[in-house]
């Protein structure tokens, strides 16, 4: 049979926002919290206000990453955590 109809009950309908990661200011929260933490550390604790335009460039180029491949933060997290050799 050429039937392309498909099966009742086999469909269910999934909003986009239970499967996109979860972004502030376009890179994963995670990933901000973490950076922008350190950089308010480094920037007001220490007074090194130098260091505030580097994490603004890092946050515009986690942007540009998030933009291409919205996993990217989560497969490279994972990757670090992977073993780096395999026991036979």
């Amino acid at each position: 049979m050429a039937d392309d109809t498909e099966p009742e009950g086999f469909r269910c309908p999934i909003h986009k926002s239970l499967i996109n990661p979860i972004l502030i200011a376009g890179i994963p929260r995670d990933v901000c919290l973490v950076l922008w933490t350190v950089g308010a550390a480094m920037g007001f604790g220490m007074q090194e206000m130098w260091v505030v335009p580097f994490f603004i460039v890092t946050h515009i180029g986690l942007a540009l990453l998030t933009s291409k491949d919205p996993y990217f933060a989560t497969v490279y997290l994972n990757a670090l955590k992977a073993p780096r050799r395999l026991d036979p």
